[in-house]
């Protein structure tokens, strides 16, 4: 046995997001399972796909069992898109960017400042009218920076102009909002539990808000990040008009800025947060998968300083350290030291930059070298 192999009968849990770009949550779970039994041809292997609220989160629940329901809904630049939720009785696994997601916008186009997330709240409602009662709401991999206000304006909230008109789509225009009104909102929320899943605690506003933090990303110059976080500022004091200081104290509350604001929205709604990782592995039954392991293999496309503020490879670790399992992780590219790797309780890592250094080449032919790093975890730690 090499590298402190497994010495009771092996079973290992695979629990890894997707390699963005290149693999999906449940190929890389194909991909290292099949390299382990080049190794180890007899293993128990037993797959998970997980996410941490982002963009995957509907495949991830539909893997681990959950029904695929879809819904024609608005496009974040207004156009009809497919959208999917998955539901198991009667909880729901709702995931913004099937709505309201960059992977929507066409190739290379932006839309900072109008890009809208009401087909988040038909997904919602459709969610609601196939009898759910507990709603996951992950959120992340937005194309919008509305602070929700689409997505709670398909739920019935009305949010007009000084000419009593309706707001123009996405985040810029609500500079012109002059007043709110949530009391048209869906009355079927009183009833459910809407649990907000995030992998950031972000508030809405100011230098640490959804604006400044992640609107570059989304195609914003600086002078557009401004426009929208004066914009979503204005949203929440005329929100606070409306519905007195409740709205000022979400908005600086954690997670108010998760995918463009949409927490802000959610929590408006009476979500309660939660971190993303955690609340999904709960979904999706990691605890027992967990126990019948002996070893755990987690990983996502980079492992890097992100990975440790909430991505699912750290809450995978964390919960296998807790219960005594031993991690070890798989990445395209690695870019954290041992150390910080320890720290987190991924005892290795297993970068396919060490195959493949260049990108260009290493994308393409992720899957096959997946499958070569896994023989060497299985060389290392099972046979």
């Amino acid at each position: 046995m090499t590298d402190g192999a497994v010495t009771e009968v092996a079973r290992v849990l695979v629990a890894a997001d997707k390699f963005k770009g290149s693999l999906t949550a449940v190929q890389v779970a194909e991909r290292v399972t099949a390299g382990l039994r080049r190794v180890v041809p007899e293993l128990e292997v037993e797959t998970l796909p997980v996410a941490d609220g982002g963009d995957g989160t509907v495949a991830a629940a539909v893997a681990a069992g959950f029904e695929r329901r879809e819904v024609t809904v608005t496009g974040p630049v207004g156009d009809p898109v497919t959208a999917a939720f998955a539901l198991r009785g009667t909880t729901a696994v709702v995931e913004m960017a099937e709505a309201s997601g960059l992977q929507l916008l066409p190739s290379g186009v932006f839309a900072p400042l109008t890009a809208t997330t009401y087909g988040s709240g038909e997904l919602l409602r459709a969610a609601l009218d196939a009898g759910a009662t507990t709603i996951v709401f992950g959120v992340g991999g937005s194309a919008t920076t509305d602070g929700g206000a689409g997505m709670l304006a398909a739920l019935g909230a009305r949010f007009l102009d000084a000419a009593g008109e309706p707001v123009g789509p996405g985040g810029a225009a609500l500079a012109e909002l002059a007043s709110a009104d949530l009391t048209g909102v869906d009355p079927r929320f009183a009833d459910v539990d809407l649990v907000l899943a995030s992998d950031v605690d972000n508030p809405l506003t100011g230098p640490k808000g959804c604006a400044a933090v992640y609107g570059p990303q989304k195609g914003a110059s600086p002078e557009d990040v401004e426009t929208l976080d004066t914009a979503l500022g204005h949203y929440a004091r005329v929100l606070e008009e409306a519905i007195g200081p409740k709205a000022a104290d979400l908005a600086a509350s954690p997670g108010a800025g998760g995918a463009g604001g949409i927490g802000y929205g959610a929590l408006l709604l009476g979500a309660s947060f939660r971190p993303g990782i955690e609340l999904m592995l709960e979904v999706l039954g990691f605890a027992p998968a967990l126990e019948r392991a002996t070893l755990v293999i987690t990983g996502e496309g980079s492992l890097d300083e992100q990975t440790l503020h909430g991505k699912a490879p750290a809450g995978v670790a964390a919960a296998a350290r807790a219960a005594g399992k031993e991690v070890v992780a798989v990445c395209g590219r690695l870019a954290l030291p041992a150390e910080a790797l320890g720290a987190a309780g991924i005892r290795r890592a297993y970068p396919l930059s060490d195959l493949e250094p260049d990108p260009a080449k290493s994308i393409p032919n992720a899957g096959p070298l997946l499958e070569q790093v896994s023989a060497n975890i299985a060389r290392d730690f099972l046979s």
